[in-house]
């Protein structure tokens, strides 16, 4: 994670620490993202984007960031139905009428671009904080999630489960050939150090 990350943190006022971290965490790991999801966060107005810097972020310059979004609500090409199914089911289940759940709900859609578990893709510590944040901003989606599927795994399951789609090899997930996939460790290196993690939990 770059100096972005820890500036962006530091800079955080959202009531929330978590939001701070989702925020900061996706906008942060942009770069990695395959276009066009590789813009701060992906679906939002320019004018969007800047209302919510100066709401979560207000001692970052933002100028930049802001720059590379669009003026208006852009029209996805790569993935665009994906995206937006995606954003339309995390917006049904806000659990907060709020700009903060509204923002977390297209960081998340964006996040869900990467290639990488969820959580990390999310610039988060680890799945502990990404459990917790779909717990507090989408807790109905969060009660459904009852064997502690893999995030990404479980948002796709939903959206195929909206679409009648069936994609279950088996009638129960303890005898499929994929538990694994679909229920294992989500191993790997978080993409925030130790020390910025304190940071972040310190913010006032």
């Amino acid at each position: 994670m770059n100096a972005d990350y820890r500036s962006l943190i530091e800079a955080g006022c959202a009531t929330e620490r978590l939001t701070i971290l989702a925020l900061a965490g996706v906008i942060s790991v942009a770069p990695t993202r395959p276009a066009p999801y590789d813009v701060p966060i992906a679906g939002l107005a320019r004018q969007s984007f800047a209302d919510m810097m100066a709401s979560v972020f207000p001692g970052f310059t933002a100028d930049g960031l802001v720059a590379a979004m669009p003026l208006t609500q852009s029209t996805l090409n790569r993935r665009a139905d994906e995206f937006e199914d995606l954003l339309d089911l995390l917006l049904e289940h806000c659990t907060w009428r709020t700009d903060e759940c509204f923002w977390v709900a297209h960081a998340l859609a964006t996040a869900s671009m990467g290639g990488n578990h969820l959580w990390q893709d999310m610039g988060l510590p680890d799945r502990v904080a990404l459990s917790e944040l779909i717990e507090c901003n989408f807790t109905s989606l969060f009660v459904r999630n009852v064997g502690d599927m893999k995030w990404k795994k479980f948002l796709y399951r939903e959206l195929c489960k909206r679409a009648e789609v069936m994609i279950c090899k088996s009638p129960s997930c303890g005898v499929c050939v994929d538990y694994k996939v679909c229920f294992g460790k989500e191993e790997g290196l978080a993409p925030v150090s130790l020390e910025d993690v304190w940071s972040a939990a310190n913010v006032a």
